[in-house]
């Protein structure tokens, strides 16, 4: 596995909530690891958050004698919420605080992944497909038939989120499986990115870079072009490129 995450604080923030992890090594009795967190609260309440999430995660899933993606998330994700709620219980200057997540691991050729949030997982092959479910109040919308998709875009709810870590007592998170081929690219992204770059751009940077450092910091330099109204989170990873060389 190739791989390349970054973060950048955008044009407008003063802090940076978002947080990235990627790794090809093992954690636990998961092969390889991708986590993206984008968080919310006070000055300094959404950095922590993300970053004690995905912390709370690494570790959960390093320790567990429990097997299986689904059931190791499932996991890792609860256990993280709760202590996110137990810290900003415990501490006046992280009260409220939450985070987004996205976590993936591939498993020979199928991408196994969880999401909670408005964090973005989507596969870049030959076109570009989002493969996670935003858990937004606009999505909701889009799925009861009330905004046509095209509208959700710039809907101006679009940042109002329906699930979050640490937002309550029982978090519920989206799993996925998705069997990949070679030269397939997953793309894992904060709404810093998704929000500032249409899907087409998107794919046109990651079809046209050299590499997966040259596309994130394309795709980084974008969103900032574009206005960079938040942080911006990326983990780019090509899983199978061993493959691909030896063919």
């Amino acid at each position: 596995m190739e791989y390349f995450s970054k973060t950048d604080i955008g044009r407008k923030r003063e802090v940076n909530q978002d947080y990235v992890f990627a790794t090809d090594q093992p954690v636990g009795n998961i092969p390889n690891l991708l986590i993206v967190a984008d968080g919310m609260g006070g000055h300094k309440a959404g950095d922590y958050a993300s970053k004690y999430t995905t912390e709370t995660v690494v570790d959960t899933l390093k320790n567990t004698a429990i097997t299986g993606p689904k059931a190791m998330f499932e996991e890792a994700i609860k256990l993280a919420n709760t202590r996110i709620i137990e810290k900003a219980a415990s501490d006046v200057n992280l009260e409220g605080m939450g985070t987004t997540l996205v976590v993936a691991t591939v498993i020979e050729h199928t991408l196994y992944f969880a999401n909670v949030g408005d964090s973005r997982l989507y596969v870049v092959g030959e076109e570009i497909k989002q493969l996670s479910k935003d858990h937004s109040l606009v999505e909701e919308m889009v799925r009861l038939g009330g905004i046509k998709e095209d509208e959700a875009k710039h809907h101006p709810d679009k940042n109002i989120i329906t699930r979050a870590i640490g937002a309550k007592d029982d978090v519920e998170m989206d799993f996925f499986e998705y069997r990949l081929v070679p030269g397939e690219i997953v793309l894992m992204c904060t709404d810093g990115l998704s929000n500032m770059v249409e899907d087409e751009d998107v794919l046109r940077i990651i079809k046209g870079s050299r590499d997966l450092p040259e596309a994130v910091n394309r795709l980084i330099e974008q969103a900032n072009k574009n206005g960079g109204k938040d942080n911006i989170g990326i983990v780019l990873a090509d899983p199978l490129s061993d493959e691909e060389k030896s063919l």
